[in-house]
């Protein structure tokens, strides 16, 4: 058996930080969202929605089909917390905005998102060091649930 490399050592250990750190992320937002009686994925909705979005747009940033964008939007109605509205400019879009109680909720989240998450142990520099490294692996200025054709090695080299 072959002795690995520090090269690859440091690979797996990358790798196994990356799941821990994750997996912590993960498992810190369901938490907060049961708290809430709230799914996860409406916690994200609740995230993303800092201003009015389009559904359509909602969608391209969660990844998903226009049927499950339309079960959030339901589900965020349903609480109040959301509601769709036809865009000014063009009347075939809608354009998804959380009420007061939506906003409200919104602050209260991502308070408490804040305070739990893994770099929440880190001081400023640390953060803004981490958050430095992160769009430099990640291509730019990747917002929440966005994901860009830096990330897929084949888009780069156009196969």
């Amino acid at each position: 058996m072959t002795k690995k490399s520090e090269h690859d050592q440091l690979d797996e250990e990358l790798v196994d930080a990356f799941s821990g750190l994750f997996a912590r992320t993960v498992q810190q937002l369901e938490a907060v969202a049961n708290r809430y009686e709230l799914p996860p994925f409406c916690v994200k909705a609740l995230h993303m929605l800092s201003s009015p979005m389009s559904m359509k747009e909602l969608g391209r940033k969660f990844h998903c089909d226009p049927s499950f964008v339309t079960a959030i939007a339901d589900q965020l109605d349903s609480r109040g917390l959301g509601r769709r509205e036809t865009d000014a400019h063009d009347r075939r879009i809608k354009n998804l905005l959380l009420t007061a109680k939506g906003l409200e909720l919104r602050q209260q989240l991502e308070s408490e998102l804040s305070a739990s998450m893994p770099w929440s142990r880190l001081d400023d520099s640390e953060r803004r060091t981490l958050l430095a490294l992160l769009r430099k692996m990640t291509g730019g200025t990747c917002s929440a649930g966005e994901v860009t054709d830096e990330l897929n090695p084949a888009a780069r080299s156009g196969s």
